[in-house]
């Protein structure tokens, strides 16, 4: 059976788009949250929630059961509380002073990591009458920021004096938490705990990303921040190989046209395939400025009609051309799957992130603004959003 969905027809002529499954994404938050039990589950949802849309996957991540979401910068948790999501949200990034009294207005909770981090938001909290609650990242290894023990500790207490501030977490980031030798990830783990040790005081302690919640339990300490595993992905192949995750996004683009080749005909920049039969080239209305790379040039499939359509040529910035030959009836207006399921075949993250020797983090988050995102709930479009404006669904 075809697993492509019918679009609307008023959208029926946008030549690529993301499809956002939310009831997918609503399973994979309830089983990592069921998972990190008795700890809270902070939703990450940083980099436009890998390029799945902030705010209605926080949403769903909210709904299904995740305690707070997590950002990267004050400006991605803006996005969010205009949006009107009021639930706690910590800025796991570098929140310069100048930002702290944006910081204080939005009830975000910082991460802070030196001294005029720590009194700029002090100042603002006292300018507001308000309380800001922060976070401290301890380095224990990854060495990107955050503070050696000491530091943290005497800046933790340093903290504890000043009116306004409350140090709500500890936590650290680990390096290498989805390889298989996890003795460096087990020594990050011992420092955080010493360091926690010595301030009993902290309420929260996290340390567990994806990686460390698929495969050790003990690190899920009182609250876990997930990000790739929330999308349907794991950070290695076969972590956590006991857990189902659904993937969320597919991405879907429309064939403008198909025409027919000789043998010795070229396809696009560069002349780099060449035709050595008679050949039915699709022209697929979707390139690398809407994510997918230019490294999957005459290397990766699409999916067309159930069947897998290798790539022909250099991926261009609005297109790419596709080998349809063996794809029975492909015809202009049919969906081309670059990402997603079709039928029986699947292209995933992970096989498009091995073709171009990076991480499938990197080919999620890489969707750009300009491809509209559909969100679905029970297979329906509920929601639309495109680059300047979020579309109403019509009533059916």
């Amino acid at each position: 059976m075809r697993s492509v969905m019918a679009l609307p027809s008023e959208w029926a002529g946008r030549p690529v788009w993301a499809e956002i499954d939310l009831d997918a994404l609503a399973h994979n938050v309830r089983l990592l949250a069921a998972r990190a039990a008795p700890a809270r589950l902070f939703a990450v949802v940083k980099a436009n929630a890998y390029g799945h849309g902030a705010v209605a996957c926080g949403r769903t991540a909210l709904e299904a059961g995740a305690a707070a979401l997590a950002v990267i910068c004050v400006d991605e948790a803006e996005e969010l509380r205009r949006a009107g999501i009021d639930a706690p949200v910590l800025v796991l990034g570098h929140t310069p002073a100048s930002d702290a009294e944006r910081a204080v207005a939005l009830a975000v909770q910082p991460t802070v990591g030196a001294r005029d981090q720590l009194e700029a938001l002090a100042a603002a909290a006292r300018r507001r009458g308000a309380a800001v609650s922060i976070h401290l990242e301890l380095e224990s290894g990854l060495n990107r920021h955050g503070l050696p023990p000491d530091a943290l500790v005497a800046l933790a207490e340093r903290a504890r004096t000043l009116p306004g501030i409350e140090v709500r977490g500890l936590f650290t980031h680990f390096a290498s938490a989805e390889e298989d030798d996890q003795r460096f990830t087990r020594r990050q783990f011992d420092t955080l705990r010493a360091v926690a040790a010595r301030l009993p005081w902290v309420q929260e302690r996290h340390c567990a990303a994806s990686a460390s919640l698929l495969l050790d339990r003990e690190m899920a300490l009182t609250a876990v921040r997930p990000g790739l595993s929330l999308y349907g992905y794991r950070p290695a192949r076969g972590c956590g190989a006991d857990v189902e995750l659904h993937p969320v996004m597919s991405l879907r683009a429309r064939i403008g046209r198909v025409h027919d080749l000789a043998p010795g005909e070229t396809v696009g920049y560069g002349r780099t395939w060449a035709a050595s039969r008679p050949t039915r080239v699709a022209l697929v209305m979707c390139g690398y400025a809407d994510g997918y790379r230019r490294a999957f040039s005459n290397r990766g499939h699409v999916l067309v009609r159930g069947r897998r359509a290798p790539v022909v040529g250099r991926v261009a910035m609005d297109m790419t051309m596709v080998d349809v030959t063996d794809v029975p009836g492909a015809a202009a207006g049919d969906v081309a799957t670059l990402l997603g399921r079709d039928g029986g075949e699947r292209v995933d993250a992970d096989d498009l992130a091995a073709l171009a020797d990076t991480v499938s983090w990197e080919i999620l988050s890489a969707v750009t603004a300009r491809v509209p995102r559909l969100y679905l709930r029970g297979g329906a479009v509920t929601a639309v959003t495109t680059l300047t404006e979020r579309v109403p669904v019509p009533a059916r």
